[in-house]
């Protein structure tokens, strides 16, 4: 059975940096890719950054570019967002996801990590 447990959210201000953790479990993560969304309170869950199996490619939405990085450590199954610049829209539940390599749609979610940016 598959786990996929976030963790790192809290209250910060505008401005302040915050790292969110996800560790997966249940699989071998070095198949994969891995995924960080988002949804804010009244709003869809859409997509904040990803990467590749290997560490490579990431690709992120507009809004985040140079502020958000995504990584990943294979030996550790655990995939990271260093979030910095934080703006009060960044305000959301931050949800890691798991793709297989061929699938189309991500296979496993987290339920999530709450981050509020008060200015």
């Amino acid at each position: 059975q598959v786990h996929v447990v976030e963790s790192g959210g809290r209250s910060v201000q505008v401005g302040d940096s915050l790292r969110l953790s996800c560790v997966v479990s249940g699989l071998t993560l070095s198949g994969y890719f891995m995924g960080w969304f988002r949804q804010a309170l009244g709003k869809e869950r859409e997509f904040v950054a990803s990467i590749d199996r290997n560490g490579g490619n990431p690709y992120y939405r507009d809004a985040v570019k140079g502020r958000f990085t995504i990584s990943r450590d294979n030996a550790k199954n655990t995939v990271s967002l260093q979030m910095n610049s934080l703006k009060p829209e960044d305000t959301a539940v931050y949800f890691c996801a798991v793709r297989a390599i061929l699938d189309a749609k991500w296979n496993f979610w987290g339920r999530g990590t709450e981050v509020t940016v008060s200015s």
